[in-house]
């Protein structure tokens, strides 16, 4: 790898202020998953890139999911791992699984990793001070997926309270009932909902493609923007398809919430957050 020199990093550092500027005080949640959460160098580009935008000065909300984690934990325990439609079925065992490793193992391994990175982070759930309600939810065509909820109420009041404080605030993506039961929440659905109520600036999906692409085994047909009002044709056309659809979804649902901007970007692209946030290239597809 060649040697930047100084007048080079000066000018990166120059062609960054103006987007700085833009984020300054701004709130920008990040939904992490995928290869990004399980290869150990992505990983750790992941954590530089949010403490260094931290130590910048914008609001970064991490929200992750945790399914490879799950599944491994529920094979271990002999409990069958099922999904309908996209979305795991949980049972009571299942939901008890869901909460331990994404509360528990995932959740706290991440605050753990940003402070090596010395970021300040506070882990938390969407159990605590009730910041996700939800209720039952059912597949679009009906089918029990047991307990698997969807959002009816967020309570910003945690996170808010961990941004002002100075902490990056880390969200694992189970929620409670005013009956305090347990529900597993799809991490895309409450990535977008929180951005919402949030009033970020800008959700960022990390996914294991390149974006949203035209032809889905050719990277070099990247569509890199998309109106909201496009959607529906894309699905028709079939260039939105499989597990594509649950996450344009959430985009499309994001910005109607009144979100100026989400992206999906290739988390398997080393610090592709900062490529997104901190220059004119941007990664991976856009709707507005």
């Amino acid at each position: 790898m060649e040697k930047i020199s100084n007048q080079d990093k000066s000018q990166i550092l120059i062609d960054a202020l103006p987007y700085i500027q833009k984020y300054s005080n701004k709130i920008v949640v990040v939904k992490y998953g995928g290869n990004a959460m399980t290869n150990k160098e992505l990983k750790d580009a992941v954590m530089t890139d949010i403490v260094l935008l931290s130590l910048v000065g914008i609001k970064v909300v991490l929200v992750h999911g945790g399914g490879p984690e799950i599944s491994d934990m529920l094979k271990k325990l002999n409990i069958e791992s099922k999904f309908i439609n996209g979305l795991r079925y949980t049972d009571e065992a299942t939901v008890d699984v869901v909460k331990m490793v994404l509360a528990g193992k995932v959740n706290k391994e991440l605050v753990q990793l940003l402070a090596q990175h010395k970021g300040s982070a506070v882990g938390l759930c969407g159990i605590d001070g009730e910041m996700l309600v939800a209720e039952k939810k059912t597949s679009g065509d009906g089918q029990d997926l047991g307990w698997v909820g969807e959002i009816i109420h967020v309570n910003t009041k945690p996170i808010l309270d961990a941004l002002d404080n100075g902490n990056i605030p880390v969200i694992a993506t189970v929620a409670t009932d005013k009956d305090a039961n347990t529900y597993n929440i799809n991490a895309d659905t409450a990535a977008a909902r929180i951005a919402a109520e949030l009033g970020a600036e800008n959700l960022i999906l990390m996914t294991d493609i390149a974006g949203l692409l035209r032809d889905k085994d050719d990277p070099s047909t990247l569509i890199p923007a998309v109106n909201v009002s496009e959607v529906p044709y894309l699905k028709m056309q079939g260039i939105i398809s499989g597990g594509m659809i649950p996450k344009i979804d959430c985009c499309v649902e994001a910005v109607r919430r009144g979100v100026p901007k989400t992206v999906i970007i290739d988390g398997r692209v080393p610090h592709s957050i900062l490529i997104e946030i901190l220059s004119n290239e941007g990664i991976g597809t856009q709707f507005t």
